[in-house]
């Protein structure tokens, strides 16, 4: 069984949990690949591998995002299906401008059940 880093944390704190809802197994999606293609003059592609147990559409892997340092959201790529059968899965989301001065980035991904809270990547912006 794969438990959350929460769930994690909370048996070995010796805290006792409940996880009434069954889709709650599943967990956070997690970012485990980040590859940045430079486009143009301050735009990239970004092509991000997210891993989650997705369930069918009630829980599943629906975003991930690049976020600068200050916590603006530059770009957000969302998906359109759960990937049950495809795990990880790399989605590409080009045009995202980095500000001038922005030499990393964080990326994040989202579910449909928890939002955000899995794994993130930090990653260098190259220029």
């Amino acid at each position: 069984m794969i438990m959350s880093n929460r769930v994690a944390c909370a048996l070995a704190c010796g805290l006792s949990i409940a996880l009434t809802p069954a889709n709650a197994l599943s967990g956070e999606a997690d970012v485990v690949g980040v590859k940045i293609i430079k486009e143009g003059t301050g735009t990239y592609r970004f092509d991000v591998t997210v891993r989650h147990a997705d369930e069918g559409w009630k829980h599943y892997a629906d975003a991930w995002e690049v976020v600068a340092p200050d916590g603006t959201v530059l770009g957000t790529r969302k998906l359109a299906h759960p990937h049950e059968n495809e795990q990880p899965f790399t989605r590409s989301l080009p045009g995202v401008r980095i500000p001038d001065g922005v030499d990393e980035v964080t990326v994040r991904a989202h579910d449909s059940v928890h939002e955000l809270g899995g794994a993130e990547m930090r990653v260098q912006v190259p220029r």
